[in-house]
């Protein structure tokens, strides 16, 4: 039934792409990038007023921050390639293990049982399989120190080449929101295309099955995928952003936190309450052929979310300003004979 199910929703993913419209992917790309385009300049006209109380709050505590830029500048003053390694291998590497930490407890006990109460597909990974799961670590361990490492210093390189990361001053509230938003809008685009191409049947064979073993996925599996696919897909396109723009390491610092704490609740199989919700992505890890972007703008655009709109995990696709779970106020439909 699995084969069967997979070969079907494998011809609707043909199906889907044969009706993208006209010039097919190439006519959805020149749409993506009107969409993306018109995005930056209404965020260009309208940025001042938008961020203006914010600014006000930075400007009210930047000093306390620069002073403390000062100080660990000074702390490591000639140093600077060890400063960029702190803030861009340590300190993201803890988010995502303290992050992971707490999900792993609740994955391999079952406890706090509130937690449980929000998880998506209910009656998997309860509790989670240890050898299957050990496997996944040692994945996870390996792309970091292996892969993401290496990455990370040849981005030091190019992003001194380009300028200062480890500079005195730190950019101000206004640029860095900016740059945040250029990142995930880089994100978005870099993401959903290479993780459509590793979808296609020669790659999927190869490189990216490895990730979809897990298709009730945790929040560790986010980073658990063949090395290939780690470079391409999952790297990529995080560092990719702040290397083009030369960006300060405070900046590099919090978005790659940022993108590893969201790729962590992505996958972490509980749609918790006040979190981004993960139905999006666990959706794809169900039925493999929806859903391949980061914020699903690009699937709407593609018409690779239309089986997702047409589900119940769709009307949960939402923020739970609740405590209730939301597979009980959205339950799934009765089978037909019950």
């Amino acid at each position: 039934m699995t084969v069967e199910t997979r070969v079907s929703d494998t011809r609707g993913a043909d199906s889907s792409s044969r009706q993208e419209g006209p010039g097919g992917l190439w006519d959805s790309v020149k749409k993506a990038a009107f969409v993306i385009g018109s995005g930056i300049l209404f965020l260009a006209a309208f940025g001042n007023s938008l961020t203006w109380h914010l600014q006000r709050f930075w400007g009210a505590s930047g000093d306390f921050w620069q002073n403390l830029w000062t100080k660990l500048y000074l702390a490591f003053e000639g140093h600077d390639a060890a400063l960029f390694y702190l803030g861009t291998m340590l300190i993201p590497t803890v988010a995502f293990w303290a992050s992971n930490g707490l999900l792993l407890l609740v994955d391999i006990t079952g406890k706090p049982s509130f937690i449980t109460r929000y998880r998506i597909q209910v009656d998997k990974n309860n509790p989670v399989d240890p050898a299957k799961l050990r496997h996944a670590v040692r994945t996870v361990i390996f792309n970091q120190v292996f892969i993401s490492g290496p990455m990370v210093v040849v981005c030091y390189h190019l992003t001194s080449w380009r300028g200062d990361p480890c500079g005195p001053e730190l950019p101000t509230f206004h640029w860095a929101l900016t740059e945040l938003a250029i990142f995930s809008i880089l994100e978005e685009v870099m993401f959903y295309y290479s993780h459509r191409l590793f979808h296609q049947p020669g790659l999927y064979k190869h490189f990216h099955k490895q990730h979809h073993e897990w298709t009730a996925p945790i929040g560790v599996v986010s980073i658990y995928a063949h090395p290939l696919e780690h470079v391409i897909s999952n790297t990529l396109p995080v560092v990719i952003g702040p290397v083009i723009l030369g960006s300060h390491l405070s900046t590099t610092t919090l978005w790659y936190c940022l993108a590893l704490v969201s790729t962590t609740i992505s996958h972490c199989g509980y749609h918790l309450p006040f979190l981004p919700s993960p139905e999006f992505h666990d959706f794809h890890h169900l039925r493999f052929n929806q859903c391949f972007g980061v914020f699903g703008v690009l699937d709407r655009l593609h018409g690779t979310d239309t089986k997702f709109r047409q589900t119940k995990q769709y009307e949960r696709h939402t923020l739970l300003t609740s405590f209730t779970p939301l597979m009980e106020s959205i339950p799934d439909s009765p089978k037909k004979g019950q």
